[in-house]
């Protein structure tokens, strides 16, 4: 029999009505003759509503005491759904994370999975049981519970896929697949039937929230065949495949995403080679900046993009920053990013530089250049202006219409 891995989002098991739909779900895909681990986020906004609540207790909530609060909805979950499915007939047990041997090193809020012990999952499915576990958290060696970060429970599912040797790991949330960007920005985005890991990383570490990128690289090193389904989709519906090789044809580019929850950060520097300090005072006050780049034109300087996403309260913990002597944080400012990902674009002189053309519209106060991938960098709009005439949502669109076919 094979094992098939299932991850469920928060807006999949939302209510009482969303988690009986995902029981019955789970009970067809083990009724086709396969072992099943699913795994499970904390319902609809949990994890939201504690954090609100612990930030109305506290003014600065310790971080170990947030990871014991927010690693509490994912318990609300596995056990309403292990439940559900007790009722359609099948015998099914939930686990924590530390009960499914989540290891995680000791990191409280973005702690990362060091290694994976399922032994009480493999004894729950010799025994023909579906077992279901908590996302989003695991165990330190010091026996500390600790929270993965958002997106924690893809890594979860990623991870257990691995070590159980997995036939598959099915990520569902209501989106029905990797689309070629953000349907609610671009309503004519189209939905792809396939798209290689390196694409799907780039535009997760972009901004494209269906998949986490975390999950994702963890996927492409351990080569787990991954799928982005609709937990409201038909079973026939396979979604999108994550694939190793790429396509014999790849399109010249796969998607479109953007970020409006970055702030830029321009750094002085007294002396030209000290610009591995400052990259070592931003690390060691907990921010890795998305991009980097380093300037002398007027002076030695550095330029770092830092997401809010993976770095919450992020304009307070910029105060905080203990620079080396000799540097200065002279500017910083609030940015929104438009990213283009394609495995074709910078190799199609043409096509790039009709992209860069429609972007020198906007005036972008920065251009990034990777391998498969430009990002644009804009100043972020005045608060009061309309979100739909925000230049980086205008910008994801013109791109879009401009590029997909």
């Amino acid at each position: 029999m094979s094992i098939i891995v299932q991850k469920y989002g928060g807006s999949s098991v939302a209510n009482e009505d969303a988690i009986r739909s995902v029981a019955q779900r789970v009970v067809r895909t083990k009724q086709q003759g396969n072992k099943l681990v699913v795994v499970v986020s904390a319902m609809g906004d949990t994890t939201d509503h504690l954090l609100s609540l612990a930030n109305r207790v506290s003014k600065a909530p310790h971080r170990r005491e947030l990871d014991m609060l927010v690693t509490a909805g994912e318990r609300i979950s596995i056990a309403l759904l292990s439940m559900a499915i007790w009722d359609l007939g099948h015998e099914a047990i939930s686990f924590t994370g530390s009960q499914s041997g989540i290891i995680t090193n000791s990191s409280h809020n973005r702690a990362k999975i060091v290694e994976v012990r399922p032994f009480r999952i493999q004894d729950e499915l010799a025994r023909d049981r579906i077992v279901i576990v908590a996302g989003y958290q695991g165990v330190s060696y010091n026996r500390e519970i600790t929270a993965l970060g958002r997106g924690g429970t893809d890594a979860t599912a990623v991870a257990l896929a691995a070590a159980l040797g997995a036939e598959t790991c099915e990520i569902y949330s209501d989106v029905d697949g990797i689309y070629t960007s953000d349907p609610s920005v671009v309503l004519d985005a189209k939905r792809l039937d396939s798209i290689t890991y390196e694409e799907m990383l780039t535009l997760s570490r972009h901004g494209a929230r269906v998949m986490n990128a975390d999950a994702v690289a963890y996927a492409q090193r351990h080569k787990i065949a991954l799928f982005a389904r609709g937990s409201s989709s038909p079973d026939a519906d396979k979604g999108t495949m994550i694939r190793v090789h790429k396509p014999e044809s790849p399109q010249l580019i796969t998607g479109i995403t953007h970020r409006t929850d970055c702030w830029k950060l321009q750094i002085e520097l007294e002396d030209p080679t000290g610009d591995t300090e400052v990259l070592r005072a931003l690390t060691t006050a907990g921010l890795a900046p998305h991009l980097v780049n380093t300037s002398s034109a007027s002076g030695p300087c550095i330029e770092a993009l830092i997401c809010e996403e993976n770095h919450s309260g992020l304009e307070d913990r910029i105060k905080g920053i203990d620079l080396p002597a000799g540097a200065i944080l002279s500017k910083q400012l609030p940015v929104h990013t438009v990213s283009v990902i394609g495995n074709g674009l910078i190799e199609d002189t043409d096509l790039f530089h009709q992209l860069l053309d429609l972007a020198a519209k906007h005036n972008p106060i920065g251009v990034h250049v990777e391998p498969i991938s430009t990002t644009f960098v804009l100043a972020a709009p005045d608060a009061s202006s309309e979100e739909e005439s925000h230049p980086v949502f205008e910008l994801t669109r013109q791109i879009h219409d401009a590029f997909i076919r």
